[in-house]
C-alpha cells in the first residue's frame, strides 16, 4: 500500500527530496503523499526511504490505497518506462 503522512508531522521537508517518484509535495500544513505515486520506494530501494528519514514517524502505511507487488511494479513502470527495478529481492513492505 502507499504510505501517507499524518498530522504529527513537523513539516521539516526531510521527506520530500527521497521520493524517487517525486510524490511528496507540500501540503496546506503538512507535506502530503500522492498515492497514485507511491510505489513504496519498490524498484528503488529496500525500504521506503521517506519512512526511514522522518525525524517523528509521521509516515505511515496508508491502508485507504492498498497494493500487491504487481500494482507497485506497474506504478513503478508507468512512472518510469524503461527503467529496470532494482533491490527488489530485499525489499521491505512498509509496516512488516
Amino acid at each position: 500500500m502507499a504510505v501517507k503522512i499524518i498530522d504529527t508531522c513537523i513539516n521539516c521537508g526531510a521527506c520530500e527530496p527521497e521520493c524517487p517518484n517525486e510524490a511528496i509535495s507540500p501540503g496546506d500544513s503538512i507535506y502530503v503523499i500522492d498515492p497514485e505515486k507511491c510505489t513504496e520506494c519498490y524498484g528503488f530501494y529496500g525500504e521506503s526511504q521517506c519512512m526511514s528519514v522522518c525525524p517523528v514517524e509521521a509516515i505511515v502505511p496508508d491502508e485507504d490505497h492498498p497494493d500487491t507487488v504487481e500494482t507497485l511494479l506497474a506504478k513503478f513502470r508507468k512512472l518510469h518506462p524503461g527503467l529496470e527495478p532494482k533491490n527488489t529481492e530485499n525489499w521491505k513492505k512498509p509496516g512488516t
